[in-house]
């Protein structure tokens, strides 16, 4: 599954990468979200199986949510339109996910592109709900045995339907960014488990569609981290939140001065850092708003849940980030 709301040039690399997989017994859908039909203007339409096309920018969620509904496979992948799978992708991903019956994601080996470090090979959680990639920035061969991580990244992933089906599928409320985070964590409450398939290896321009650093990033992913606590966390992480982000916003301040980290990068990019202030306040008056929904799926999701509330604890700690790590990325 590959949603796209640029179809660029990036995007016929990405379909070509796919036709020389080592398993072939696979179909391929592209999300058409750019509202002017711009994937039947490229050589990548030729080549796909099925394109979906919306009249305007549903999201990454609704857009995967489209394709699975259109679709009877046992597995649901999604890739970035801007990663390139090298050819044992899907082979080492379904691989990982029949190794047992409890395995409901897998994770990908993402590298970033430019460099040939990695992007992420999984994800981590932070205490106020921001995630980020476990890895980042290590070296492939540090990262070269399978193992349990918490959730995949979205860029590059395997979600076994059965799973999905009992779960629900992206929450399209978060439009853009989270929503992958948002899908694991309701998964591993519901007992299902994620692994990390390290011959399952993408090469991924990050954040190529929305900019690393751009205003609607960062807005979406405050709000949407904020979805996250509190549809997922339990009640001691959820009241304890709101002072890991205020550390959180510290080391931000803390980076710019430094030049580095993604609040470093905003600037860089010609926004004022009163910008982020803003996205900040106008992301908990979005929560604000949208709570009364929020909190009826997090009761969904407890009266659903396999584990405990203690289980699933150990399971964020287990997989845990600091704040000073996520503002430094």
């Amino acid at each position: 599954m590959i949603p796209t709301l640029t179809a660029s040039p990036l995007l016929e690399g990405c379909v070509r990468s796919l036709e020389r997989q080592t398993r072939r017994d696979f179909e391929v859908t592209i999300v058409d979200n750019s509202g002017r039909g711009a994937v039947r203007r490229t050589k990548a339409a030729g080549i796909v199986d099925k394109v979906i096309e919306n009249g305007e920018n549903l999201g990454f969620g609704a857009a995967i949510n489209q394709g699975f509904h259109q679709s009877r496979a046992p597995f649901l992948a999604t890739l970035n339109d801007d990663a390139v799978a090298r050819p044992g992708w899907i082979e080492a991903l379904v691989g990982a996910a029949e190794s047992a019956e409890d395995v409901g994601m897998c994770a990908s080996m993402v590298l970033l592109a430019q460099t040939g470090r990695i992007d992420s090979a999984g994800m981590m959680i932070c205490g106020d709900g921001s995630s980020k990639q476990r890895g980042h920035g290590a070296a492939p061969e540090d990262f070269n045995r399978a193992s349990e991580t918490l959730f995949p990244s979205g860029s590059a992933a395997l979600y076994r339907r059965t799973m999905l089906e009992r779960i629900g599928l992206f929450d399209e409320e978060f439009f853009l960014y989270c929503e992958d985070t948002d899908l694991g964590l309701r998964a591993r409450w519901a007992g299902w488990k994620c692994l990390y398939a390290p011959g399952a290896v993408v090469e991924h321009r990050y954040s190529h569609s929305a900019g690393r650093a751009s205003p609607l990033k960062a807005y979406c992913v405050e709000r949407n981290r904020l979805f996250v606590v509190v549809k997922n966390f339990p009640a001691k992480p959820l009241w304890r939140s709101p002072f890991v982000a205020l550390v959180r916003y510290y080391w931000h301040a803390a980076s710019v001065f430094e030049g580095r980290g993604a609040a470093a990068e905003f600037q860089r990019e010609g926004n004022s850092p009163l910008r982020l202030v803003w996205f900040v306040v106008r992301a908990h008056l979005a929560v604000l708003a949208a709570l009364p929904r929020l909190w009826a799926k997090r009761r969904s999701i407890r009266r659903n849940a396999a584990v405990s509330a203690g289980q699933f604890l150990e399971l964020l700690a287990a997989h845990s980030i600091s704040a000073r790590e996520v503002a430094a990325q």
